[in-house]
């Protein structure tokens, strides 16, 4: 990857589809909420926690996720985690991001539901005035909890739903299928939400068949496996389905063996409306423009590839049609300056 094609990434402007707020905890701001709450945490120092960001699975990554939000315990928490993360998404050139958070992971350790919505709301908005990035906010249901949790937090959710765009269903995938959760996506919908959810990341493609037939998804989270059934990817590239892909992520948990063997060039090449994203910057070492350059190395992307990644994440995007456009022409206008080498 040359030097321009890395200024081009950080020049096009960009969304991020996939980001789950609490996984963008950095150790620092770990220990500094840790000492604001008096919550002990089980490592000594932010260097302890670092190398204990070492997975093997998905589940090894949980385990020390959900640990690491119980420093997380009053709405100016949640509006410090929210601004920390829209900060290194303004310095990697984003100008939007729909941010999904785990109600189930707070409310399940006392925390009113309040708390956390409140205080992301409160950020999302200081991020808006600060650095003009707008943003929307998916609740996402636990998978390893049953879906009477799910609609339990659906209830919890009404007086808020005004501010929610849409559901999504993450955590621990392989063994909690898309259809264990039917009933409430059906329910979501019928409020006026629209849905997403993890699948094809872990699990099988069968996972990402029932995520579009019984969830009736408007975006596939992930979706790396369909690559495995021929019909699945026809099917998905015919319905212009967005994919929110995590490169960085994929490697930490083991999903790829190595960035060279990526599939994101391949859903290209095949049609597939793939976009990049962070997933859990600070457990899998890199924001969004780190994706996009770990990608862009090892898979040799060209320009071309980088402006339709940036310009399926606005396409992707749960923003209207005249949004859509004008990140659009910033897109190609970028993209002009850079190919004249101004």
């Amino acid at each position: 990857m040359t030097q321009s094609l890395d200024g081009l990434i950080t020049a096009l402007p960009k969304a991020e589809l996939h980001l789950h707020i609490e996984g963008s905890l950095e150790p620092e701001l770990m220990f500094a909420l840790a000492r604001r709450n008096r919550v002990a945490l089980p490592f000594p120092t932010v260097e302890a926690v670092r190398a204990a960001y070492s997975f093997s699975n998905l589940q090894d990554f949980l385990d020390i996720y959900y640990q690491g939000a119980g420093v997380l315990q009053t709405e100016e928490d949640f509006s410090d985690l929210a601004l920390a993360y829209f900060a290194r998404l303004a310095a990697d050139g984003g100008r939007h991001a729909e941010i999904f958070f785990d109600p189930q992971t707070h409310t399940d350790r006392g925390l009113p539901f309040s708390v956390a919505i409140d205080g992301l709301l409160a950020g999302m908005k200081q991020a808006e005035a600060r650095y003009g990035i707008t943003s929307k906010l998916i609740l996402c249901f636990l998978r390893h909890l049953d879906e009477e949790a799910a609609f339990a937090t659906l209830q919890a959710a009404e007086p808020w739903l005004d501010r929610i765009i849409g559901v999504g269903l993450d955590s621990s995938e392989v063994g909690h299928p898309p259809a264990k959760f039917e009933k409430v996506f059906k329910a979501a919908g019928e409020r006026g939400l629209l849905r997403v959810a993890h699948a094809g990341e872990e699990g099988p493609p069968a996972y990402v068949w029932e995520a579009l037939d019984l969830l009736k998804v408007n975006r596939i989270d992930h979706g790396n496996r369909s690559l495995e059934d021929a019909a699945l990817t026809a099917r998905l590239a015919a319905m212009e389905m967005t994919l929110t892909v995590c490169p960085l992520s994929n490697l930490k948990l083991c999903v790829v063996d190595d960035m060279a063997s990526h599939p994101l060039k391949r859903m290209l090449d095949l049609g597939l409306k793939a976009t990049v994203n962070s997933d859990d910057p600070a457990y899998f070492g890199g924001y969004l423009a780190a994706n996009y350059r770990a990608v862009s190395a090892a898979l040799g992307l060209e320009a071309g590839d980088i402006v339709t990644l940036a310009r399926n994440s606005f396409t992707g995007s749960f923003l209207d049609e005249e949004r859509v456009a004008g990140h659009l022409q910033e897109i190609d206008a970028a993209a002009a300056r850079w190919a004249a080498g101004t």
